[in-house]
């Protein structure tokens, strides 16, 4: 598969744990000390071990300066789409543009009907996404007088746009079947799977399957980002992302380089496992990437 020209990022995936906020709020600001592009947050409402995703993105907004913000993925079935994409705006507005959106269609439906939310089959699941995005983007657009967006699942008939966020919010898909592959072609900017489920060797198949459903719909495959959560350790154990960070470099620069993954979020809560990510891996990635790109732009002339 081809490398998509995207720029190499490196961010930290963060568990907002309610049992120690102020321990969240230090290490999202190492991530920033230490160079890390992106801040990601999962997002789970119906977990009373963790704090509300879109609160402590707004107050880490707050208390950062440089680092993108963004749920890794906010749960649509507790987050109405036309809520969340005033949310979004507002806090993209606040931070001057530091807010990307990632979007799931939802998981855990015994616990999002618990609290209120409905429960949904795969394919029903899709279409409510597939309306949301809809409902979002016209919701931010500013050239438009009224918004009629959506379907049977969700709706909008008149309501008033905006507030326009301060940058092109980009949307980040958590896919991994292929009725999710072909909706991230056809309509994100992102795709955001994570290595505990999407593992390296899957990556040509659901690659194929997002750029075929991209250029059926008359886009570049290269218009959807590709994004990774990874999880590792630096240890001499044998397997993906374990041992030195040299041989994390060379793993997550084949990734890079034969299938497009240009961003990837490492999953720790770790304070030294995030400075030497940000240290010993993501400059040295950076440099491959570069120097593997110069040398084929140098065989094309």
């Amino acid at each position: 598969m081809p490398d998509y020209g995207h720029e190499v990022k490196a961010g930290v995936f963060l568990t907002p744990s309610s049992r120690s906020p102020r321990e969240v709020v230090n290490l999202a600001r190492l991530a920033e000390q230490v160079g890390l592009d992106l801040l990601a947050l999962q997002d789970h409402p119906y977990q009373p071990a963790f704090l509300d995703t879109w609160t402590l993105l707004s107050y880490l907004g707050a208390a950062t300066e440089r680092i993108t913000l963004a749920p890794d993925v906010a749960s649509l079935p507790l987050r109405q789409p036309a809520v969340l994409a005033r949310s979004v705006a507002s806090l993209d507005l606040l931070t001057g543009g530091r807010v990307e959106l990632g979007l799931g269609a939802g998981a855990f439906w015994d616990a999002i009907a618990a609290m209120g939310g409905p429960r949904r089959g795969p394919g029903e699941a899709v279409d409510a996404l597939e309306q949301a995005i809809d409902i979002i983007r016209e919701l931010w657009d500013p050239t438009r007088r009224l918004v009629r967006a959506g379907g049977d699942v969700y709706r909008l008939d008149g309501a008033k746009p905006g507030p326009a966020p301060a940058h092109g919010v980009e949307i980040w898909l958590g896919a991994a079947k292929p009725r999710m592959l072909r909706l991230t072609g056809r309509l994100a900017d992102g795709w955001l799977p994570s290595s505990g489920w999407m593992p390296p060797e899957r990556f040509a198949a659901a690659n194929a399957v997002i750029d075929g459903a991209a250029e059926a719909a008359g886009r570049s495959p290269a218009a959807v980002r590709r994004l990774y959560n990874i999880t590792g350790t630096f240890s001499a154990s044998p397997g993906f992302l374990h041992g030195t960070p040299s041989t994390w470099v060379d793993q997550l620069g084949d990734l890079a380089l034969e299938h497009g993954v240009s961003t990837f979020i490492l999953v720790s809560d770790e304070p030294e496992m995030i400075r030497r990510f940000a240290g010993d891996v993501a400059p040295g990635l950076r440099e491959l990437v570069a120097a593997e790109r110069g040398a084929v732009r140098t065989e094309a002339r």
